[in-house]
């Protein structure tokens, strides 16, 4: 499946051919950190098949694996990229948030459950809020 997709400000565009049914969820203690969120949700892209204009940053450490990790990210408006494992990887990992597509993408397959909020697993009877009534100067 081809998609697009960038971060908030626009700086930084993509596009990639992915597998729709390798969308992941990660429950790591790295994504909920980096992320701010309980999970994050990715899908890998083999880095030929993956094209990206602009300039993004890198933040690298080592992951709850024990690997090399890189997360990019755009440095104006902060927005989460992907992330890489090892000096010259294969392939990224996606992040969904900022893909076009992403309603056509449900995630298939979680990841680190062990570190998963236990509330996390299953929020189908957490109340929803209705959404803002959009401003009258938008």
């Amino acid at each position: 499946m081809k998609i697009d997709g960038g971060c908030h400000c626009g700086e930084i565009t993509y596009e990639a051919e992915i597998n729709p049914d390798n969308v992941i969820i990660c429950h790591c203690t790295d994504c909920q950190t980096i992320s701010g969120a309980p999970y994050r949700v990715n899908v890998p892209v083999l880095v030929e098949r993956f094209r990206l204009s602009g300039a993004p940053r890198t933040y690298r450490k080592t992951g709850d694996s024990g690997d090399a990790v890189a997360t990019t990210f755009c440095a104006t408006c902060g927005a989460a990229l992907y992330s890489s494992k090892g000096e010259t990887p294969s392939f990224v990992f996606l992040r969904l948030g900022g893909v076009k597509q992403r309603a056509q993408l449900a995630p298939k397959k979680q990841g680190f459950c062990r570190s998963a909020m236990p509330w996390a697993l299953d929020i189908r009877d957490v109340l929803e809020i209705p959404a803002p009534a959009p401003s009258k100067d938008a």
